[in-house]
């Protein structure tokens, strides 16, 4: 049934295929007549839909996360590409590859999972290797840890990208536990690891990818200190110094107060997280977006609207 990706479109294209509906909106246009806006996505993207004839008919015909036959013409507006919608056509889920709709990581999930296995079974204090071991032998965690992405928008946006992060930022740590020695690597590392858990609550990733009431409302920070602290309840003479302080890492790894951090970070440990998780997020998100250019043969992206800039990718060429 699918027949065309996002990632496929062209200008001027004629398209009949299959999209999940993500967003759905009746506007009005300046002399007040009504249409659809949507927002469609497929495993390779989004794209912008608009239904301009008997909008408020055909809005009736389908809902957000529906899955939807499309007919129609790729324009463009403003830079960025549009599809103008002629006919529409609910699907049902038996006819429809769910791979073909929520990206996926690149790399194999399982074995990214037992990487960061071994990583946990490699941590020296045994208080944090017990807690450790409470998260990721959790069959419910584990199921929904291995799934989550590691955020709506901005990096990891695909299943597993929580998982491929967390493992990623485990690799940072080492390397940098090797140039500072005076770091404490078990507590990083532990932190490395349950950092973001409060996402497999704070997202929502059947579908599309967007926020539970739960993540909208309290958000993965607070989401995730509660998780520890109710793992660390059923250990035994887990230590509250010890506690404080990955409360911390969790509490302050955002950074500053206006990128969602309810603390800064106090400790040296919890700056050199601040700054790796940062860092690995801003990579993925960056290097996936400048991606999607590569395949039109442009070295300039369109304009980012979270990093607010546009990026470029130069041309290497080896010197002879």
């Amino acid at each position: 049934m699918k027949k065309v990706f996002v990632g496929d479109l062209v200008e001027n294209q004629t398209v009949d295929t299959v999209f999940l509906v993500v967003e759905k909106r009746i506007a009005e246009t300046r002399s007040g007549v009504p249409y659809l806006r949507l927002r469609l996505s497929d495993r390779t993207g989004e794209v912008e839909g608009r239904i301009w004839e008997q909008a408020p008919e055909l809005a009736k015909e389908f809902e957000r996360d529906d899955f939807v036959r499309f007919k129609g013409r790729v324009n463009r507006y403003q830079d960025t590409l549009q599809l103008v919608i002629h006919h529409i056509e609910r699907l049902s889920e038996s006819v429809i590859d769910p791979a073909d709709f929520l990206p996926t990581s690149t790399r194999d999930i399982e074995a990214m999972w037992n990487e960061l296995r071994t990583v946990a079974r490699g941590v020296e204090n045994r208080s944090l290797r017990d807690l450790l071991d409470a998260f990721l032998n959790d069959p419910e965690f584990s199921v929904r840890f291995k799934r989550a992405p590691a955020a709506k928008k901005l990096h990891h946006v695909y299943i597993g990208g929580l998982l491929e992060h967390t493992v990623d930022l485990c690799k940072l740590v080492f390397a940098v536990s090797e140039i500072y020695s005076v770091l404490n690597r078990d507590v990083l590392l532990t932190g490395a690891i349950l950092h973001d858990i409060g996402k497999i609550e704070e997202l929502t990733y059947e579908r599309s990818f967007d926020y539970s009431d739960q993540g909208r409302l309290l958000g993965h920070v607070v989401m995730g200190v509660e998780m520890l602290e109710t793992k660390i309840a059923g250990l035994d003479n887990f230590s509250q110094e010890l506690a404080l302080n990955l409360k911390h890492l969790i509490i302050s790894h955002h950074g500053q107060y206006i990128w969602g951090s309810p603390k800064r970070p106090k400790t040296l440990e919890a700056i050199i997280l601040h700054y790796l998780d940062d860092m690995d997020a801003k990579f993925n998100g960056v290097h996936a977006f400048l991606e999607r250019y590569i395949r039109f043969n442009s070295r300039w992206t369109e304009h980012h609207p979270i990093f607010d800039q546009f990026f470029y990718q130069p041309d290497f060429e080896e010197s002879e």
